[in-house]
Formats: C-alpha cells, sequence, structure tokens
C-alpha cells in the first residue's frame, strides 16, 4: 500500500498546532508533546531510511555454497588406507556427496605428490590420492601448509604439477618466484555468477625456510619461520590489496596457524584475523591445529571466521584428531545492488573410522548419518563401539564450534 508521506503529515501538523496554540493546554503537556514529536521524528527518519536500504536478500539474488574440509594429512597410515592399488574411493564415499553437491569445495592437503616412497617420512602420497579427491568433487587444494617445501621447491613444483594434471587448483603456493608474480599471490574464480577470490597463507614450513630465489614461493603469515612471533603484516597486505584491486565479489581466506593439537586461540591470530578482515576478507578458515575450534560469524558485516576445521584425514591417533566439520558457507549476491556477503553457515560433523579404536576399515564417515543408520538397524551399521565414539565425538565438536573469548 502506497502511504502518501506528505499529506499525512500536514494532518499531524495540524492536529498539533491545534493543541500547541489552544489557550487552555497545560504547560506540562506542551513540554511531553515536544517530547513525544522529537520521538516522533527520530522513528520516521529510522523507518523511511530503512525502507529504502534494501536487504542483500530483498529483490532478486544469487547464491553459491562453498564447502571447506581441514587437513588432510599424509602419513604412512593414510596412504595404506587405499590399499596395495590406492583406491580411496572407499575412504571417501560417505563424505563424496557433501563435496559433488557444492557450488565449490577446498581442503588442505598437507603433503606432497613427489613419488615414491610414499608415507609419513617423505609426506608424499601417491597420485591417485589426489584423482580420488577431484572425483568427489573438490576443486581447490590448500598447499601453503608445513609440508609444502618437505621435499624442497622441486617437490614443491612437482606437487603443483599432478594437483594440476588432475583439474584441482592449488592455493597458496608456486613453483617459481615468477609464477607468484604472474598470479599474484591468489585465485579468482567465477562460481555460479560470483566472483570469488582465495588466498592461503601458512604460518610455517616445519622450520624449513625457502631458499633464496624462490622466496615467494609459499604465502606466509609470519617473517620469522621458527618463531612465529612477527606477523607478516607487509606480506599478507600486499597481496590482500592486490586481490582488491581485482575486484572480487568476496574473498575467502585459508590460513594454516595456531598450534597443533590445542584449542587455544593466540593474539596473534586475533591480529592476523583483524588484518585480513581489514582488508577486505570475507571468512577466514583455518587449519594446523588437528582440533575442531570456535566459529565467529558477524551477520551484520556479513564476516566469518572459523578457527580451525579439525583434521579431514588422518591417523586419528590423537584424542580430537580423529572427528572434524566440513563448513558449508552459503554466499549471496544481490543482482539489483551488487551486494555480496556471507549470508549464513552451517556444517557436517565427520569422523575417521579406525580398526584400532572402532573396529571398523578406516574411513571418514559423516556422524549423523552413521548414527541414523546404526539406530534404524541398518546392515552396514557401524559397530556399538563405533556408535557410542561417533556419539562422544558429535557433543564434542558441537561444544567446540561455540564463539569463544580470544586468549591474550
Amino acid at each position: 500500500m502506497d502511504i502518501d508521506w506528505s499529506a499525512l503529515g500536514k494532518k499531524i501538523l495540524e492536529f498539533l498546532k491545534k493543541i500547541l496554540y489552544h489557550p487552555k493546554t497545560p504547560k506540562v503537556l506542551l513540554r511531553l508533546l515536544v517530547v513525544l514529536l522529537a520521538a516522533l521524528l527520530v522513528v520516521v527518519v529510522v523507518v523511511l531510511v530503512k525502507a529504502n536500504l534494501p536487504s542483500l536478500t530483498q529483490g532478486k539474488t544469487t547464491s553459491i555454497t562453498l564447502v571447506a574440509g581441514g587437513d588432510l594429512v599424509v602419513t604412512d597410515k593414510t596412504v595404506a588406507a587405499g590399499g596395495s592399488n590406492y583406491d580411496y574411493s572407499q575412504v571417501f564415499l560417505d563424505v563424496a556427496e557433501v563435496f559433488s553437491t557444492a557450488d565449490a569445495a577446498v581442503i588442505n592437503f598437507e603433503g606432497t605428490f613427489y613419488g615414491e616412497p610414499y608415507g609419513t617420512d617423505t609426506r608424499s602420497a601417491p597420485a591417485e590420492l589426489a584423482q580420488q579427491l577431484a572425483n568427489i568433487g573438490v576443486d581447490f587444494l590448500q598447499t601453503a601448509n608445513s609440508y609444502s617445501i618437505k621435499n624442497g621447491v622441486t617437490g614443491l613444483a612437482q606437487t603443483l604439477s599432478t594437483v594440476r594434471s588432475v583439474g584441482l587448483e592449488s592455493l597458496g603456493t608456486y613453483a617459481t618466484n615468477a609464477e607468484f608474480s604472474q598470479q599474484g599471490g591468489y585465485v579468482i574464480r567465477s562460481i555460479g555468477g560470483i566472483k570469488v577470490a582465495f588466498v592461503a597463507f601458512t604460518k610455517g614450513l616445519d622450520n624449513m625456510t625457502l631458499p633464496a630465489g624462490s622466496e615467494n614461493c609459499v604465502n606466509l603469515l609470519y617473517t620469522d619461520s621458527t618463531t612465529y612471533k612477527t606477523v607478516n603484516t607487509e606480506g599478507i597486505t600486499s597481496i590482500l590489496k592486490a586481490v582488491e584491486s581485482a575486484n572480487p565479489d568476496v574473498t575467502i581466506a585459508l590460513v594454516h596457524w595456531g598450534s597443533e593439537n590445542n584449542t587455544t586461540i593466540s593474539s596473534s591470530q586475533t591480529k592476523i584475523a583483524n588484518l585480513m578482515l581489514e582488508n577486505g576478507v570475507d571468512a577466514i578458515i583455518g587449519t594446523h591445529s588437528h582440533q575442531v575450534q570456535s566459529i565467529q560469524y558477524d551477520a551484520e558485516n556479513r564476516t566469518l571466521i572459523a578457527y580451525s576445521l579439525g583434521d579431514f584425514f588422518s591417523d586419528a591417533t590423537l584424542s580430537g584428531n580423529q572427528y572434524s566439520i566440513l563448513l558449508e558457507l552459503q554466499i549471496t549476491k544481490n543482482l539489483t545492488t551488487g551486494e555480496v556477503g556471507i549470508t549464513g553457515y552451517d556444517y557436517v560433523p565427520i569422523y575417521t573410522l579406525t580398526p584400532e579404536r572402532d573396529g571398523e576399515q578406516m574411513q571418514v564417515v559423516q556422524i549423523q548419518s552413521a548414527l541414523a543408520a546404526y539406530e534404524n538397524g541398518s546392515i552396514n551399521r557401524v559397530s556399538e563401539t563405533a556408535y557410542n565414539n561417533l556419539l562422544s565425538a558429535l557433543s564434542s565438536i558441537e561444544s567446540r564450534v561455540q564463539p569463544v573469548e580470544d586468549d591474550e
């Protein structure tokens, strides 16, 4: 219904004049009317302003879903999970639909593709693992992490070659300084009509340093690669300014940070997060701690920080390493106003079954689906031991993702 605000205003003023200028109107009432009139004007202004500022979700919009998984850690055990033929189809079968139904998907690949020997000592995985990740719907691999240069810059170059050969894109690492300069330290892709920028950084390189002539081959969060005391403010800002100049709709930062097997959020992490948000990052997605940590969503500014997603797939031997989450980000663009932001999130709790703990073949499963299958008496249900472990894991995840105060 259209309202003639001008006519309505005139009527209100005429009514107020009659009261204000009436000789029998008490002074107390006059003061009260003045206060009420001022309050009314404030309310009217606020209503009119809000009415003329359309919500991001009002009108014609388009939305996409980005799925992010945590650390895939290359070890003897995770390599062996594929059997003698390195077939990982069963390992990821239960979570494949989460990745394949997303508009884009990313995980942190904490290892290399450098050929045999495979496993913990070299952190090298067979190329079949990369192919299987592509098969289930993963699009991007964060390769900026502790093991980026485990096998030197030559190993990094071979890793990137393998990643690209199966149709995946790497984030945060470059074969040469020249490649870094060419790419600018970021990747931008149009996904469902939304221009999404991805940047990735790591806190360090497992106490290694980049050799001379390859200083820009890995995006680093700190200038000191062993003590992690000095934030690489200049390097981070430089890359984010380059991203800004490319004019993306949203920017996603993948950060390998924090302390391993620790749920504490440090003051330097807070500093890095603030630096990134101030320089246009919309979502910060963390890994490295191997533990699920809190998610902080700012609905007003449409930004999100997920401090750590936990281990997507690892040995799962330490407490908290056996479960993690697949984060689902909803990104919405208003096609009328051009406004874009993170308009919501959800997560899928997952768990790595192991023979030692659960009496099951090593496999990543969706916790809630596995619980439902057990409770419904499904023929493929997990063991009672696994069921109880899944219940405990779900409870831990739900408590850990709750926002907490930063540790100063």
